[in-house]
C-alpha cells in the first residue's frame, strides 16, 4: 500500500529534484511549464533540477527565445520551451483570459488601438522593458498606468501577439512572439489535450484530474478526454478517495539527495491542488491562507519553513523548524543550503535553529 510519503518521494523523482537532468532546457521541456512570477525564486526552481546548477544556463536560453517567459496556463507567469508555448496558449487561454480582461474593462474600447500601438512599437525596437514600452505607448496618446499595462501585456501575450524579450539584465522585456517563435508547433485540440496529460502526469506524476485541472485551468471534461485519449500509455492506481495517474513504472525507492530548500511557488508544491498535501503528511504546515515563502524538505515532506535574504555578499536562509529535526535532516538540509549558496556564487549564512 502506498503512503503519502511515498506518493512524495515518487514526485521528487518525477519532477527531478531526486533524479537531475542536464541544463534548464531538459529541465523545463520535461515539466512543460515551470511558474515563473519571481525571477530570482523561479530561476532555481529550474537550476536545483539540473546536475550542475549555474545563472548562465537558464539565462541563456531567455536571451535566445528557446525559453520563453509569458503567461500561460493560469493568469501569471510561466517559463515554457519555445516548441511547446503555441499550443499550450491556444489550448488553455480561453478559460485563462475571463480573468485578465475583466480587469481591462475600463479599456474595452481602447484594446484594438492598444493592441496595435504595442505590436508597432516592438516591431520598430524589440526587447523593451515595460518602463520603456510605457513611454512609447504615452508618446503615441496611450497614458496607461502600471497595473493597466501589465494587464494588457498578459492579454496580447495569451493571443500570442507578444511575449518575453531577451532580458536586459535582470529586467524582463517583451517582443513580438512571432519574431520569436519562428515555426510555432501547432496541435489540435484533442491531440494537445492528450499531450498535456502524458506530458503533465510524467512530469508531475502521481497526481489526480483535478491537480492537473487546476495546473491547466482546464475543465475536469477536458483532463478526462486527455486520459482517455492517453489510453495505456499512463498507469494509475487509488490512494485514499482519489485515483492518481502516472508514467508506467514502479514507485522510486528512496530521494537521492534528500534535502531541498524551495519557494511556495516551485512545482512540488505550485504544480498540484487537490493532491498538494502530500509533501505534508504529519499535517505540520496550515491548511488555510498561506504564510510560509519558502519551505525546507527532506526526503519530499515539509520540515521547516524558510525565508531566503540576498545581499551583495551572502545569502541567509532563516529557517524555522516544525518539529525537532534528526542529526540526518539538519545535515541535509544544510547541503541543500550550501547547494543553493554555489549557484548564487554567494558566502551562505544560516539562521534558525536545525538541531
Amino acid at each position: 500500500m502506498l503512503t503519502d510519503r511515498d506518493i512524495a518521494r515518487w514526485r521528487l523523482h518525477s519532477q527531478h529534484l531526486a533524479a537531475s537532468v542536464d541544463g534548464a532546457e531538459n529541465v523545463v521541456r520535461s515539466l512543460l511549464a515551470v511558474q515563473a512570477e519571481n525571477p530570482s525564486q523561479s530561476a532555481w526552481a529550474v537550476a536545483t533540477r539540473t546536475r550542475e546548477p549555474h545563472q548562465a544556463d537558464l539565462a541563456g536560453l531567455l536571451a535566445s527565445g528557446r525559453v520563453l517567459r509569458t503567461h500561460v496556463l493560469r493568469p501569471t507567469w510561466h517559463y515554457v520551451h519555445i516548441d511547446d508555448v503555441l499550443w499550450l496558449i491556444e489550448l488553455t487561454r480561453d478559460r485563462v483570459l475571463p480573468t485578465v480582461d475583466q480587469q481591462l474593462a475600463p479599456l474595452a474600447d481602447r484594446m484594438p488601438a492598444l493592441a496595435d500601438a504595442v505590436v508597432e512599437v516592438l516591431t520598430e525596437l524589440p526587447d523593451r522593458t515595460r518602463g520603456e514600452l510605457a513611454e512609447s505607448l504615452a508618446q503615441r496618446g496611450h497614458e496607461l498606468t502600471g497595473m493597466q499595462l501589465m494587464l494588457l501585456a498578459g492579454h496580447l501575450e495569451l493571443h500570442a501577439l507578444i511575449c518575453s524579450g531577451a532580458p536586459r539584465g535582470a529586467e524582463h522585456t517583451y517582443a513580438l512572439f512571432s519574431d520569436r517563435v519562428r515555426a510555432p508547433r501547432r496541435l489540435e485540440r484533442d491531440e494537445a489535450l492528450v499531450e498535456l496529460a502524458l506530458r503533465y502526469f510524467a512530469s508531475h506524476g502521481p497526481a489526480t484530474a483535478r491537480d492537473l485541472a487546476y495546473w491547466a485551468t482546464l475543465t475536469l471534461t477536458d483532463v478526462r478526454r486527455g486520459l482517455a485519449g492517453a489510453g495505456e500509455r499512463l498507469e494509475s492506481f487509488e490512494h485514499g478517495d482519489r485515483m492518481y495517474w502516472h508514467a508506467p513504472g514502479e514507485p522510486p525507492a528512496s530521494a537521492s539527495p534528500p534535502g531541498h530548500l524551495l519557494q511556495v511557488l516551485d512545482e512540488m508544491y505550485r504544480g498540484y491542488q487537490d493532491s498538494r498535501w502530500v509533501l505534508d503528511a504529519d499535517g505540520l504546515l496550515s491548511r488555510g491562507r498561506e504564510t510560509a515563502i519558502g519551505m525546507a524538505l527532506v526526503d519530499g515532506q515539509v520540515v521547516a519553513a524558510m525565508k531566503r535574504t540576498v545581499t551583495a555578499r551572502a545569502v541567509t536562509f532563516e529557517l524555522r523548524p516544525l518539529r525537532p529535526l534528526d542529526p540526518e535532516e539538519a545535515e541535509a538540509i544544510q547541503n541543500a543550503a550550501a547547494r543553493y549558496a554555489r549557484y548564487l556564487d554567494l558566502e551562505l549564512r544560516l539562521a534558525g535553529m536545525l538541531g
